[in-house]
C-alpha cells in the first residue's frame, strides 16, 4: 500500500486566521498568492513535520480539498481509479494535540 500526503490550502495563514500555536512554533505563513508560493509553503511543511512518504500539491483551484474535504485532518483510502467512501474522523482540536 502506498501513502501520499496531499498539501491543501494553509489552514491558519497569518492574514486570515492566525493561531497562537503557530506563533509559538514559529510557523507564521501568509496565504500563498499563487501555485509557486503554495509549493514553497508545502515544501516547508513536509520538511518541518518530517514527512517521509511522497507528498503532492493540490492545484491552486483546490480541487482535491473540495473533492475529499481535507479540513481539519482527514485520511481517505483510495484505489488507482477511485476514492473509497470511508473517511477517518477529524482529529481532536488543536488544544488537545501533543507536540
Amino acid at each position: 500500500m502506498a501513502f501520499l500526503a496531499v498539501y491543501i490550502l494553509e489552514a491558519h495563514p497569518s492574514d486570515v486566521w492566525q493561531m497562537q500555536s503557530n506563533i509559538k512554533d514559529k510557523v507564521v505563513l501568509a496565504s500563498p498568492r499563487n501555485e509557486d508560493e503554495r509549493g514553497l509553503v508545502a515544501g516547508s511543511c513536509v520538511r518541518k513535520l518530517g514527512i517521509k512518504f511522497p507528498a503532492v500539491l493540490d492545484e491552486f483551484g483546490n480541487s482535491a480539498e473540495r473533492a475529499y474535504t481535507g479540513w481539519p485532518d482527514r485520511s481517505t483510502s483510495s484505489t488507482p481509479t477511485a476514492a473509497l467512501p470511508t473517511r477517518a474522523s477529524p482529529a481532536p482540536s488543536d488544544s488537545n494535540r501533543r507536540s
